[in-house]
């Protein structure tokens, strides 16, 4: 069985077919997926997503709780007490997506560490571990981190697609490494390639971050160019493609481990 930690399912690129999609993911053997919030709104429907589809896919549909750096402006005591509300929810499983992002710059630099520090501090206070995001911002969200690494207890850096420094940086910190399609371009993640074996296969874990990032090792891609969890398995061949293990013991351990972090439960 696989997890896949990282789904966009809010995407209006499932309204059309999200049974479907799940359907397909469980014939995949995608066990759990979690749904990322990534504004109030996103997290609410999120959460939507999972109590809808819960009946026919039990125990498959978890989500996150989070504002994204690129709504870091949003934040205020009004947002951060909905979330703190959502965080409650027993199908809630992280907060976040939170972080640092300094490649597109949509909200302040300065906006963003003040709605990453004050998620830090819901993780803090919920005790619950920290989904986050991070682009061209390695050197600050580590500056960050490390005045709270003693307080939270466990985080994943999301859709990992940094250098060696960077990833041996989070290592240290004793967190851990999301790892997605990126893996699997030819293009723009050889960097990744020669690096994700230095991940100890108990800080791995797996994701699409559907519907983004479509494998490019698929044979034949869909004509829309969607991912979707039910392609998770090409992340997973792409990382196996790179590291000394085999595609059933890496899913196995990323599993295991996605399960110990997140902590699902009925």
């Amino acid at each position: 069985m696989l997890v896949d930690i990282g789904v966009n399912l809010s995407s209006k690129r499932f309204n059309a077919d999200v049974e479907d999609v799940l359907q397909r993911a469980q014939d995949a053997g995608v066990s759990q997926l979690v749904l990322t919030g990534t504004s109030v709104a996103e997290s609410e429907a999120v959460l939507a997503l999972c109590e809808q589809h819960s009946r026919q896919f039990p125990n498959m549909l978890y989500a996150t709780c989070g504002i994204h750096p690129h709504d870091a402006e949003s934040i205020n005591a009004e947002s951060m007490d909905r979330l703190r509300a959502l965080a409650g929810h027993q199908l809630v499983v992280a907060v976040g997506e939170t972080g640092l992002d300094f490649n597109r710059n949509l909200s302040s630099p300065k906006a963003q560490e003040l709605a990453f520090e004050a998620q830090l501090e819901l993780a803090v206070e919920l005790n619950m571990p920290l989904f986050m995001h991070e682009r061209d911002a390695s050197r600050r969200q580590l500056e960050i981190l490390s005045s709270y690494r003693d307080q939270f207890s466990q985080g994943v850096i999301h859709c990992f697609t940094g250098d060696k420094k960077t990833l041996f940086s989070y290592l240290d910190m004793d967190l851990h490494i999301g790892i997605t399609g990126w893996v699997c371009d030819e293009r723009r993640g050889l960097e990744l390639q020669s690096i994700v074996h230095n991940i100890p296969l108990e800080r791995l874990m797996i994701e699409t971050d559907a519907p983004y990032l479509l494998p490019r090792n698929m044979p034949t891609p869909p004509k829309g160019k969607r991912n979707e969890p039910a392609f998770l398995e090409y992340v997973l061949s792409g990382i196996a493609a790179v590291r000394q293990e085999t595609p059933e013991q890496i899913a196995a351990a990323t599993s295991a481990t996605a399960n110990a972090f997140f902590k699902f439960g009925p």
